[in-house]
């Protein structure tokens, strides 16, 4: 498995690319747009990792490659749209976080023609790019499978941690995007790191309930592709989601954020699905609810930290 292809040319997708070709896979990067494709490979730069030269060896392409392994890294809502163009019957490692809206379909849900993997965990896409070294989890119940993906994907810099969950693991990459929009709305409202803890850790919580009813694993919600992402993605100042909720709670309008973004904040259209994801599965999410009643219009900040801090007392 050492012919790989990143399906997607984002800053993600592209920071793959450039780690698995120092640990000198033979890698394809597929872009979608041709002018896009020809963009790359005149300059070897990605629009989205400007300062990170992309190998020689990166062969940058708009047609669909062939390859032991597919790297599905495009955004969450143009997944369902790239599976039936990807060639053959290799694996698709999926690589981007989200439920898709209308289904409430996690991305291995979707996933019904060849064998697939979740690859997640607290991971940036400039630091992979950089080679600073990281941990992430490759989830997929078949365990031969999984044993060859890790061998075909860990590099010197990325440490890889094997699970059978691949549920649980797509769960934590799609709703740490939410609770990160939360914490960057409770922070850029100058509401305190008391009230950040909290809300992280309440977060936590709820991605653990809806896990256990989609018959996830508790280890799952606890290792790097729960608490791990979570963490990062709450804390870290390059979070598209964290800054996103930071700018919100400094009350500027979601219209006017987006506008100015050129990549994809996945938390946005993530946090209505998952809250109707839940309501399906009988589970309570206030916070992933207020979340999107913010996100919608219907509440303000104010108002939506004072329905959280009134909410009925329980035990923990």
């Amino acid at each position: 498995m050492n012919k790989i292809a990143v399906i997607g040319a984002g800053a993600w997708g592209t920071a793959l690319a450039v780690l698995l070709s120092h640990a000198r896979r033979e890698v394809t990067l597929w872009a979608r747009d041709p002018a896009r494709a020809t963009a790359i490979g005149a300059s070897r730069r990605s629009p989205h990792l400007p300062n990170v030269p992309l190998p020689s060896g990166i062969l940058i392409t708009h047609e669909m490659p062939t390859a032991d392994v597919l790297l599905a890294a495009v955004p969450m809502q143009y997944f369902r749209a790239v599976l039936p163009l990807l060639p053959g019957n290799a694996p698709v490692v999926i690589c981007c976080k989200g439920l898709e809206t209308g289904t409430l379909l996690l991305p291995p849900e979707m996933v019904t023609n060849r064998p697939a993997a979740v690859l997640t965990g607290p991971n940036f896409a400039h630091e992979i790019a950089a080679g600073l070294p990281a941990a992430s989890v490759l989830a997929t119940p078949d365990a031969a499978l999984r044993a060859a993906l890790i061998e075909a994907l860990r590099t010197p810099t990325l440490r890889l941690y094997a699970s059978p969950d691949i549920l649980g693991a797509a769960l934590g990459g799609a709703a740490k995007n939410v609770i990160a929009i939360a914490a960057g709305i409770v922070s850029g409202a100058g509401l305190g790191e008391n009230a950040r803890a909290a809300l992280i850790t309440r977060g936590l919580a709820e991605i653990a309930r809806l896990t256990a009813a989609l018959g996830g694993r508790p280890e799952t919600v606890s290792g790097l592709s729960g608490l791990g992402d979570l963490l990062l993605t709450c804390t870290g100042n390059s979070s598209r989601n964290f800054s996103l909720g930071y700018a919100l709670g400094q009350e500027e309008r979601l219209e006017h954020i987006l506008a100015r973004r050129a990549g994809v904040t996945e938390g946005v259209a993530t946090a209505p699905a998952l809250l109707a994801r839940g309501a399906r599965s009988g589970v309570d999410m206030p916070i992933t609810e207020a979340v999107t009643k913010l996100l919608g219009g219907e509440m303000n900040v104010a108002a939506t930290m004072a329905a959280l801090m009134g909410r009925a007392l329980k035990d923990e």
